[in-house]
């Protein structure tokens, strides 16, 4: 987008382009089309003067009803050569699908970036990294409540500090869980704040112990496990609530008593801790210390169902497959038809329906239009596949994750068809 309008100028139906931190305002995403006199509002209220728009992405501005004066030369103009109309509508597709996937890679590391603020704040600083916890917090939640359904979309590979990924996908993914849960203001609140510094302990051991490894010694095990109780002594002094305290503290509780630090069952664990245990195993299990050892996530979704289904509260691990979906994004597949797929996003209302990026060696990957399944009846995906079962052409055109990392945006109508 490079030309401009200013604020003043805005009407329902332009496609425009927020240059703020995505903190910074209320919308989902920071490029969209305005859909009501509302949002124009709160765009006019963030303080800018000009913003960055797409006419060619936005609706037609009204227009008269009286006919132009000279029409002659519009009625002899030839009629758009229908190649290239579907040559343009392509285009415009495929910009919209980057812009989205570059809009979600850039909140999600503008997340990070404010959670490693948290966490350099959190030792000589605790109030104000509290603070910008309930902030994040807040921002998150403000994007969630929106109108229009959530997807949850996996993001292209995240460089920079895993734990801070680690804890950002824990943050998202629980949160997202919580609002189809139907928690309430507050209580999302405390879910976030408590999934943001369920790890905040890991901040007082050393780096090598940070990130949890099964070939661990018995002592390195036990000084791992103390991040818990680091935590929860970090927390306090914070000034953390009760509700936030007690997610860190039991982050790692699990429904059949087999968990740490106290072993204790279901009924003891609070709602929201039993939600981030839930979530953070699954991304320990899908970004293991050794990529080796990682699952994919349908595998990680999986094994849970079938092998450790009393671990965790039955309601939430239900609605927990419903929103992420039978494959979650970052899955490889393949389709009934037999073509290689990847999972790029998941809508929770059509969970057997992804949209999926589909191998096509004659079209370049940077150029392949997403494929929604929900478009296409006759379409569904037959199984799942490891990274090692592909063939090379495959593994190098789909590029699945090492590390699994996910963001959210609203549902955008279908890319393509067929």
């Amino acid at each position: 987008m490079t030309e401009t309008v200013d604020v003043s100028q805005l009407r329902v139906g332009m496609f425009v382009h927020l240059d703020v931190g995505w903190m910074s305002h209320p919308f989902p995403l920071s490029s969209f089309k305005i859909a009501s006199a509302e949002q124009i509002q709160t765009i006019q209220g963030l303080g800018l003067k000009q913003l960055r728009w797409s006419p060619e992405r936005s609706d037609p501005a009204p227009v008269s009803l009286e006919l132009p004066a000279h029409t002659a030369a519009a009625e002899e103009a030839p009629a758009p050569d229908p190649a290239e109309l579907a040559r343009r509508e392509r285009a415009a597709r495929l910009e919209a699908q980057l812009d989205a996937m570059r809009q979600c890679e850039r909140q999600f590391s503008e997340a990070c970036r404010d959670l490693r603020r948290i966490n350099d704040w959190v030792t000589g600083e605790p109030e104000h990294a509290r603070a910008a916890t309930q902030q994040l917090s807040q921002a998150l939640m403000d994007k969630m409540l929106v109108d229009g359904e959530l997807c949850v979309r996996v993001l292209g590979e995240q460089q920079g500090d895993r734990l801070s990924a680690h804890v950002m996908n824990v943050t998202v993914i629980s949160m997202l869980l919580g609002k189809a849960l139907g928690f309430d203001a507050e209580e999302m609140m405390a879910l976030g704040s408590g999934a943001l510094l369920h790890d905040v302990g890991k901040l007082s051991l050393p780096d090598r112990l940070r990130l949890g490894h099964d070939n661990f010694s018995a002592t390195e095990q036990q000084h791992y496990r103390e991040h818990v109780a680091l935590g929860v002594a970090q927390g306090r002094r914070m000034g953390l609530t009760p509700q936030v305290l007690l997610v860190i503290a039991q982050h790692h509780e699990l429904a059949d008593a087999s968990g740490y630090p106290s072993g204790v069952g279901l009924d003891k664990i609070s709602t929201a801790a039993r939600v981030v245990s839930m979530v953070n195993h699954y991304d320990n299990l899908c970004n293991a210390a050794s990529v080796a050892q990682s699952l994919t996530p349908h595998e990680a979704l999986s094994r849970m169902f079938a092998h450790a289904r009393g671990k965790f509260d039955a309601v939430m691990l239900n609605a927990f497959i419903r929103l992420m979906g039978i494959y979650p994004p970052g899955s490889v597949v393949q389709l009934s038809d037999d073509r290689l797929a990847m999972v790029m996003s998941v809508n929770s209302a059509r969970p057997l329906k992804p949209r999926v990026l589909v191998m096509d060696p004659g079209v370049p990957s940077e150029q392949a239009l997403h494929l929604d399944l929900e478009q296409v009846p006759d379409l569904g995906i037959r199984r799942s596949l490891r990274s090692d079962q592909l063939p090379g052409r495959a593994l190098e055109y789909l590029a699945p994750r090492k590390r699994v990392a996910y963001f959210f945006d609203v549902e955008t109508p279908a890319l393509e068809q067929s």
